[in-house]
């Protein structure tokens, strides 16, 4: 990860360089894009699950999405047939969770952890009545054997990073940008909470980009482009002139991340439907058994 120069480094993060992109442990160990792709959304989803069961922040749980995308990247990366997604997803929530002012006990993350794994679906709920609590029950060594797993993961993900954990989310920037430019008052009216709400969705929505748009452009960026596509959705009118050069976005970028966040949606419901009635391998040896089933074919 390459720090960018020139910005203020409170609300900038490490961006993805050009070897990071264009090829991946996972790729050299012969997982192919697509369902590599796969992985790394079930991946986010799980984490997204995850924190919302523990009643974590939302920033806490965007950082905690973005270290799982950070670390699967590159070369150096991990790889899916080594780097259990489920384990890295915990231990990447444990470490967002670490850094913050509401820290998780290694028992709750794997108490949640075992709970959404329980069921085929893996990141809805709430669950059925009639889903068996023994099936998500975790005995005193059960317990152990995750909570020692949590911590080996922790360790793998600190040093594939460099230890560089810092992630800045583009959501509080976006709605300081709303007010900013004037659209969200302090008595805010049914139109402009429907803006802010609106660019906080496509925020959201962008974490599970196939373009990995969090790692490859800077929060600013992301938070503008976000308010410019929300504007245009819900009726707002913006300045007239171009507004974005304030926030130090040009032209370029700003229509690349139109077009991507505009994508995401309709490439989530694709992959929601590609995986229906089958689960998108989480575990190593799920992963082991997805790819002797594509090579004996259909």
């Amino acid at each position: 990860m390459a720090p960018e120069v020139g910005r203020l480094s409170s609300l900038s993060n490490p961006l993805a360089t050009v070897e990071h992109l264009s090829n991946s442990s996972s790729s050299l160990d012969g997982l192919s894009s697509s369902l590599e792709s796969s992985m790394k959304f079930a991946a986010l989803q799980l984490t997204q699950a995850a924190g919302i069961l523990l009643r974590m922040p939302q920033e806490i749980i965007v950082q905690a999405m973005v270290l799982v995308t950070r670390f699967y990247l590159g070369p150096e990366g991990g790889s899916f047939r080594t780097n259990s997604a489920k384990d890295v997803s915990a231990a990447s929530l444990f470490i967002a969770a670490k850094m913050s002012a509401d820290p998780q006990t290694p028992r709750s993350i794997c108490n949640v952890y075992a709970y959404l794994m329980s069921a085929p679906t893996r990141t809805a709920f709430p669950r059925s009545p009639t889903h068996d609590p023994e099936s998500y029950y975790l005995s005193e060594g059960s317990y152990h054997s995750a909570r020692a797993l949590l911590l080996q993961t922790e360790t793998i993900i600190l040093r594939t990073l460099s230890f560089d954990t810092k992630v800045t989310a583009p959501h509080h920037i976006a709605l300081t940008y709303l007010q900013t430019l004037g659209v969200l008052p302090p008595v805010p009216s049914s139109q402009s909470r429907a803006l802010a709400a609106r660019t906080l969705e496509l925020l959201n929505l962008a974490l599970f980009s196939p373009q990995i748009l969090y790692v490859t452009h800077q929060p600013t960026t992301l938070a503008v482009a976000a308010i410019y596509l929300a504007a245009r959705e819900v009726g707002v009118k913006l300045p007239s002139n171009e507004w974005w050069e304030t926030f130090d976005v040009d032209r370029e970028d700003l229509g690349f991340l139109v077009v991507a966040f505009q994508s995401c949606e309709t490439w989530i419901k694709a992959e929601r439907e590609k995986w229906r009635g089958r689960i998108c391998p989480l575990l190593v040896d799920e992963v082991e058994s997805e790819l002797k089933r594509k090579k004996s074919g259909p």
